[in-house]
């Protein structure tokens, strides 16, 4: 197929300073093109995340040679292939984690961290899942090595993590215990297959935990909190207890009694997906495209959808995530 023009500028969204939602703002920038190995997509939706918010408040610069406009994941058209890319053809509809520059009309992206979108999915679902799918496998399931019958404990049930980590580790034969902030967010997480949903705001995770799991406790713990839930999390973990950090939403800093990771023989680690080496990142596209894709593909895992704002009305979209008041993704739709 001949390849569509390309206009030389587009829309794309500024962090004009560091601040509140208010500072992202929309301005030409010049149209990016595909570097070797990588497809350049028309976008349609991209994704709206945590690490999103860190960044446009000066909290999380993009690595070295990524694009200052936000956003993690998009979905969209190819329009350009560069030098040597083959996984995928002009005019191909796919998803795809890049490391910067979502929030815009065209955004280049790895082909090695691209996935086919399937065919039941719009583009403002397909925009929802890489970010969040990459970062709970790698996470949940690699680095916390979530097996069938096992008790998985997410903080921030309904998040779009959270209610991604639901859909996987029921996939996979796990249990769930999750935590959310009111009991409208606890109700969701228990329709989408938690077995346990707790409102933090009135009731001691602790207990709850150990209740629905006979005193053993939890054998996985996906944490995006930290501060005063890292020592919770040492007290709900069971013995050999995985506790896996993704962020810290209340400080990254605690008095902590390590006594407890001790005499449980804890695991207690963490990762960030952003800064990863492609080589990495494209080890766990192809894991995610054998263990996960097919859940997708057979309608078993969809994302959870919250809100849909226009690109131009980003700074919306960020509010409504400050607030936390969203059930599952945000996205904007750029199309």
């Amino acid at each position: 197929m001949t390849e569509p023009a390309v206009p030389a500028t587009m829309t794309a969204i500024a962090i004009t300073a560091p601040g509140g939602p208010e500072v992202l703002v929309p301005e030409q920038r010049p149209t990016p093109t595909a570097a070797p190995g990588e497809v350049l997509v028309k976008v349609e939706a991209a994704g709206v995340n945590r690490p999103d918010v860190m960044q446009r408040k000066g909290l999380y610069p993009p690595p070295a040679g990524a694009s200052d406009i936000p956003g993690l994941e998009i979905a969209g058209t190819v329009v350009a292939l560069g030098e040597g890319a083959r996984r995928f053809q002009i005019g191909d509809r796919i998803c795809a984690l890049v490391s910067g520059g979502g929030y815009a009309q065209y955004c280049p992206a790895p082909e090695a961290t691209a996935l086919p979108i399937p065919a039941a999915l719009s583009f403002a679902e397909a925009a929802a899942l890489p970010e969040t799918v990459f970062t709970v496998w790698s996470n949940v399931f690699q680095r916390g090595g979530l097996k069938a019958g096992e008790w998985l404990l997410v903080h921030g049930g309904s998040s779009g993590i959270g209610t991604i980590a639901i859909q996987l580790a029921k996939a996979f034969g796990a249990r769930v215990i999750v935590t959310a902030g009111s009991d409208e967010k606890c109700a969701a997480c228990l329709t989408l297959g938690a077995d346990v949903a707790v409102n933090y705001r009135d009731t001691d995770f602790v207990p709850q935990v150990k209740s629905a799991t006979a005193g053993t406790g939890a054998n996985v713990i996906l944490d995006i909190i930290g501060g005063p839930y890292i020592q919770k999390n040492y007290e709900a973990a069971a013995m050999d207890g995985r506790i896996v950090q993704i962020a810290f939403q209340k400080g990254s800093k605690a008095e902590v009694d390590f006594m407890r990771l001790m005499l449980k023989r804890l695991t207690h680690t963490g990762s960030t997906l952003r800064s990863r080496p492609l080589a990495e990142k494209a080890a766990l596209a192809a894991e995610v495209v054998e263990k996960v894709w097919p859940l997708v593909e057979a309608g078993t895992l969809r994302p959870v959808m919250d809100l849909a704002f226009p690109l131009a009305e980003a700074a919306a979209a960020h509010a409504r995530m400050d607030a936390s008041t969203h059930i599952g993704k945000i996205v904007l739709t750029v199309g």
